[in-house]
Order: structure tokens, then C-alpha cells, then sequence
């Protein structure tokens, strides 16, 4: 039986790729060119990727039992940890922002309500 590949759409990224069932979400990030931040190569030590899987279009397979005691209640938040969770079907996920991107947005941000402001 030939393996079934799915889309993962991440935000804020815009990005998607298509991926075989059981590749980590961290790995289809990779393939899509969207940056997860970790520091243990996905072995579930650092829980710095972790990302917010909407419920809707819950694409993945339920957590192992290591990853439910890791994340606990964030589960029920939809937060999974990119590392562990596989993909069993069209997913989509919100990546942590980038920082300096981040600070870049909320800087225009600003700047556009001193403009609006001023011109009132």
C-alpha cells in the first residue's frame, strides 16, 4: 500500500508543503523552509518547538505519552511539540514568531498609530 502524503501549511510563514505520514512536524517545517527553534535536534529536550496545531484540522497523530508529560495542559491549548507530533493528514500549524521579525512588526506597528493619531 503506497504511503499517503499531506499538506502542512504553516503560519505566519504562508508556507506549505506536502509530506508522507509519520514525518514530524519539525521535519516538514525544514522541507517548507520554516524556521522551529531547537536546541536538542528533536529528541524532546529543549521544548523549544513547541507550535499550536488548529484543533479543526487536527492533522497529526495523538501524543505519546512522554509528550503529554512534557506538555501537560498545553495540550488542550493545541500545543504540540514539532518534534513528536506526526502527520496523519492535512495539518495546519502557528510557528513561534521570529523575534526580529517580530520587533520589526510591532515597530511599524507603532509607527502607523503615530501617523494615524497625528492625523486626526
Amino acid at each position: 500500500m503506497p504511503t499517503q502524503s499531506h499538506t502542512v501549511s504553516f503560519s505566519p510563514d504562508g508556507k506549505n508543503v506536502r509530506v508522507r505520514s509519520g514525518t514530524t512536524l519539525l521535519a516538514a517545517a525544514r522541507s517548507a523552509g520554516v524556521r522551529i527553534p531547537v536546541r536538542c535536534e528533536g529528541r524532546m529536550g529543549c521544548l523549544m518547538c513547541k507550535v499550536t496545531v488548529e484543533s479543526e484540522n487536527a492533522g497529526v497523530l495523538p501524543p505519546a505519552e512522554p509528550e503529554r508529560r512534557k506538555l501537560g495542559a498545553s495540550l488542550e491549548d493545541g500545543i504540540r511539540l514539532a518534534c513528536q507530533a506526526k502527520v496523519c493528514g492535512d495539518v495546519s500549524v502557528q510557528t513561534p514568531e521570529d523575534p526580529l521579525k517580530r520587533a520589526i512588526r510591532l515597530q511599524l506597528e507603532r509607527q502607523k498609530e503615530e501617523e494615524d493619531d497625528f492625523w486626526r
